[in-house]
């Protein structure tokens, strides 16, 4: 069982923060640089190419849900630095392969909005897809901070969208998700529907569904 939470070691505070706007093609290259030179994490191990990737996905969903203009993998700012990557942490291909956008729709398209399991996993999926979050971080969310011992993170609902604090191997993370274009790939609005139906009031945001 993972370790209970403490206060000595949680974060500040969101209360009040506003969700960052989204940056551009060489905000994002300098990023995916520190990313892949440990910068970003506690015990300076660089992340994965993999990882890289999943979260420059998801950057570009939320960069596209907030009304900019696409963000483009072949800037320049951010090709040259994937390339760059790609050939310093080259290691044999395992990795699957990732979800794209019309794929999510997909799935959606799937998932019955008149039940609460379609609402749990509609939830899980966009709010996955936008965050680049693993199944793990997304299983371990709870509603609040300090709900639960074994959490692994929480959510807070601002204005502006989502804050995740998640809790990893290196320390204590925060994902922002902002609103979407439409509520029906709205991660927000999919996580609010949710807790609003399963009349979800403390504790784990994700829990099983019977039936």
């Amino acid at each position: 069982m993972p370790t209970p939470r403490t206060g000595s070691i949680l974060p500040p505070s969101a209360a009040g923060r506003t969700l960052l706007p989204s940056p551009d093609p060489q905000v994002v290259g300098l990023k995916i640089t520190a990313c892949a030179s440990g910068a970003t994490s506690a015990d300076r191990k660089p992340n994965s190419v993999t990882t890289i990737e999943l979260r420059l996905s998801s950057l570009s969903w939320n960069y596209a849900q907030r009304g900019g203009e696409n963000l483009d993998h072949k800037h320049r700012a951010i090709a040259t630095v994937m390339a760059g990557i790609r050939n310093t942490h080259a290691a044999p291909p395992r990795q699957k392969e990732a979800v794209l956008l019309e794929d999510l729709l997909a799935m959606l398209d799937t998932l019955d909005r008149a039940t609460l399991r379609g609402l749990h996993d509609r939830a899980m999926l966009l709010i996955s897809f936008a965050g680049g979050l693993r199944r793990s971080e997304i299983v371990g969310l709870d509603l609040g901070r300090d709900h639960t011992e074994d959490g692994r993170g929480w959510i807070e609902i601002l204005d502006k969208g989502l804050l995740v604090t998640l809790r990893g191997k290196t320390g204590w993370r925060e994902v922002e998700i902002g609103h979407g274009s439409s509520d029906t790939t709205c991660p927000v609005v999919a996580v609010e529907t949710w807790i609003k139906f399963a009349r979800i009031a403390r504790g784990p945001l994700f829990r099983r569904v019977l039936g």
